[in-house]
C-alpha cells in the first residue's frame, strides 16, 4: 500500500473510531442520564409544560436525528449551552481544559520519565536485588487503587493528621508558588499510581533491547552503559515508547482528571464532566466525549505518522 493509501486507510479508522464512540457515548447519555424535563419544569407541571420543556430540550426528537444533530455539533464544535450553568459549552471548555492540563501535565511528563529510569535500572540489574525491590514498588502501585491512593497521599501530605504541606483541596494558581502546592499531591498520586504499570512495561522493552546484538557490539566497542542506553537502547525502543506515552493521553485526560479534579474540587474539564454526570447536563457531556473520541483518534493518527518517521522501513 503506497503512502496516499496508508494516509487515507488512517483517517478512515479514526473517522470510524470518532463514530463508534460518540455513538455509544449516546446512547448511554439516552437511555441513563436523567431526564431534565420535570426537574426544569418546577412544581406541579402540566402535561403541556413538560411537553414544551422536552421540545426544548430535543428530547421528542427520534434517536437517529437526534445523534445527526450530534454530529452536526461535532462538525461545527458548537454543543450550545449548559443545562445546569447556561454557560456555552465551548466557553466552559476553554475555561476548564487549561486548568485539566496544567493539573496532569506535571504527573503525565514525571511519571514517563520516572518509569523509563526505573525499567532501566530494572532491566540492567535483571534478577538482582535493584530488580526485585522495582518490581516490588511498581507492583504496589498496580495493585492499589487509584482512589485509596489519593485520600491515602492527602491524609499524609495535605491534612492536619499528617505533614500538612500542602492545601488539601481547591486550586490557585495566580503565583508559581499557589500552583506548585496545589498540584503536588494530585502529581504524587500519579506518579505512584502510573509509574507502577510504565515501569513493567518500559522493563520488558529494554530487556529485549539489551540481549540485542547491535546493543552487544556497543559494549564491544568500549560505550559505557549510559551511552549505550541513549545512543543504541532508547533509540530503538522508541516505537513502543511513543505508542505508550500516546495512548496515554487520553485515559489520563479523561479518567485521571475526573477522579482528581472532583475529589480535589479543582475546577478543571473532569470536575464539570463529573458534575455535568451528576445533573444529566448532556450539552457538556456530549462535548466531553466529542473531544475525548477526537483526542484518541488525533493520537492515533500521530502514532501511525511517528512510526513512519522513527522508522523509515516503515516509510512506503
Amino acid at each position: 500500500m503506497n503512502t496516499s493509501g496508508l494516509v487515507r486507510h488512517g483517517l478512515l479508522q479514526a473517522v470510524a473510531l470518532v463514530l463508534g464512540v460518540t455513538f455509544l457515548g449516546f446512547l448511554l447519555m439516552v437511555y441513563f442520564a436523567p431526564d431534565l424535563s420535570y426537574q426544569l419544569a418546577g412544581k406541579n407541571p402540566t402535561a403541556e409544560q413538560i411537553q414544551q420543556i422536552r421540545q426544548q430540550l430535543g428530547y421528542d426528537q427520534p434517536l437517529p436525528v437526534r445523534y445527526l444533530q450530534y454530529l452536526q455539533e461535532l462538525a461545527t464544535f458548537d454543543f450550545g449551552y449548559s443545562d445546569s450553568s447556561g454557560e456555552r459549552v465551548t466557553a466552559l471548555l476553554a475555561r476548564t481544559l487549561p486548568v485539566s492540563a496544567a493539573l496532569l501535565l506535571p504527573g503525565f511528563i514525571l511519571g514517563h520519565i520516572l518509569a523509563m529510569g526505573l525499567g532501566a535500572v530494572a532491566a540492567y540489574g535483571r534478577g538482582r536485588w535493584t530488580d526485585r525491590l522495582i518490581a516490588v514498588v511498581s507492583g504496589t502501585g498496580m495493585s492499589i487503587s487509584f482512589i485509596v491512593v489519593m485520600i491515602a497521599f492527602q491524609l499524609v501530605f495535605a491534612s492536619s493528621y499528617g505533614l500538612n504541606w500542602f492545601p488539601a483541596r481547591g486550586w490557585q494558581w495566580a503565583t508559581p508558588a499557589q500552583y506548585l502546592s496545589h498540584v503536588a499531591v494530585p502529581t504524587l498520586t500519579i506518579l505512584f499510581v502510573s509509574s507502577g504499570y510504565n515501569t513493567r512495561f518500559y522493563r520488558a522493552v529494554f530487556v529485549e533491547q539489551i540481549g540485542q546484538d547491535y546493543v552487544k557490539a556497543a559494549r564491544a566497542f568500549g560505550y559505557s552503559r549510559t551511552r549505550t542506553f541513549f545512543r543504541v537502547i532508547l533509540p530503538n525502543s522508541l516505537l513502543p515508547v511513543l505508542t505508550r506515552v500516546l495512548y496515554s493521553v487520553p485515559a489520563i485526560l479523561v479518567g485521571g482528571s475526573l477522579l482528581l479534579e472532583s475529589y480535589f474540587g479543582i475546577p478543571g474539564v473532569g470536575k464539570s464532566t463529573f458534575d455535568a454526570i451528576t445533573s444529566g447536563d448532556q450539552p457538556v457531556l456530549k462535548a466531553v466525549i466529542a473531544l475525548s473520541s477526537l483526542a484518541l483518534a488525533v493520537v492515533m493518527l500521530s502514532v501511525d505518522r511517528l512510526y513512519r518517521v522513527v522508522d523509515p522501513r516503515l516509510r512506503g
